[in-house]
């Protein structure tokens, strides 16, 4: 179903439609507001889910005509400023730096491509999502991460390659690779 057509039987009251849109761009909304929160996962679902949130509480006022995509991302945009400016002491003055413009076409391409490798990651088990998180997101050394978890050095090993071996399985090869282009990135 396209996303007007989604929209469209949101603003009549079917929550299964804003179900279906929640599903389609939640863990790319996820990762927009990532950026914004340093990382902080369970506020970057938090401010999503108020976005989802509002988006049903305002069906009736809101006109979309074009892109729910786009728009969906201008609210949220709106919803993690709010969130900080609630947040910081009336003193302060807000930044316009201290906030991700809503993204262009390919940004949103991008944003999917890490949207898919995230949910990939999160289908690991447990183990190996500690340890390849560990070498890609905080760029630690084998050793490193074997002292972190209290494992030896071959687990580490192993789990490294039993991720790679699943992330391969799961992923297409653009992604696979775009995975591996993030890696060595993040690894200097």
């Amino acid at each position: 179903m396209e996303d007007l057509d989604l929209w469209k039987n949101i603003k009549d009251g079917n929550k299964g439609a804003l179900k279906k849109l929640h599903s389609k761009y939640f863990y790319q909304m996820c990762l927009y507001t990532i950026k914004s929160t340093e990382g902080n996962t369970a506020l970057a679902e938090e401010l999503v889910s108020d976005c989802f949130i509002k988006l049903w509480e305002q069906r009736n006022k809101i006109e979309i005509k074009n892109s729910v995509e786009h728009y969906l991302f201008l609210m949220l945009h709106n919803v993690i400023v709010d969130h900080f400016r609630k947040k910081r002491i009336l003193t302060e003055p807000l930044l316009e730096k201290d906030f991700i413009a809503p993204a262009n076409e390919k940004e949103f391409d991008d944003q999917k491509q890490y949207a898919r490798l995230y949910k990939a990651v999160k289908k690991l088990p447990s183990q190996c999502q500690k340890v390849l998180e560990l070498a890609v997101y905080e760029s630690l050394s084998y050793n490193e991460i074997a002292e972190k978890l209290h494992i030896s050095r071959n687990t580490v090993k192993t789990q490294m390659g039993r991720a790679y071996k699943q992330l391969r399985e799961m992923l297409d090869p653009k992604d696979f690779n775009f995975f591996l282009l993030i890696k060595k990135k993040n690894s200097h």
